[in-house]
């Protein structure tokens, strides 16, 4: 089951010819993945300050479909699509909100787990893999 998350859209995420600004989507996948781990009871400051282990983006495969605008409200999803030791990857999509048949945005997201510290890849703690399958 996917995440989803509202969010509307304000002047300062348009460009000049008033569309979403590309890189903006990518802010919002972020705050998706953020919102649904929040879902599953997982704060990530609380975990790294647990384990000393945080989730990194180490790959972003995005594609562009259609453009959305000012005041528009869209729906931003998350879902895991596999998971590894290591490493993680995130199914993401954006959607207006009064039409849900309108892909907007759509990403692969890789998040890999690394140690806050030095940022040396770690394995990923099995009681939260348990919890985000």
């Amino acid at each position: 089951m996917d995440f989803a998350l509202p969010i509307r859209i304000y002047w300062e995420d348009t460009d000049a010819g008033g569309i979403v600004f590309y890189a903006n989507y990518l802010k919002f996948f972020e705050r998706a993945r953020t919102e649904w781990l929040r879902s599953l009871g997982i704060e990530q400051q609380k975990l790294r300050e647990q384990t000393g282990g945080m989730f990194v983006v180490t790959q972003a495969q995005v594609d562009f479909h259609r453009p959305a605008r000012l005041d528009d409200q869209l729906l931003v999803t998350a879902r895991l699509q596999t998971s590894g030791r290591a490493s993680m990857t995130i199914r993401q999509q954006a959607f207006l909100q009064s039409d849900p048949d309108a892909l907007l945005s759509e990403a692969s997201i890789r998040i890999g787990w690394v140690n806050g510290a030095d940022m040396r890849p770690m394995r990923i703690p099995i009681s939260l893999l348990e919890l985000l399958s």
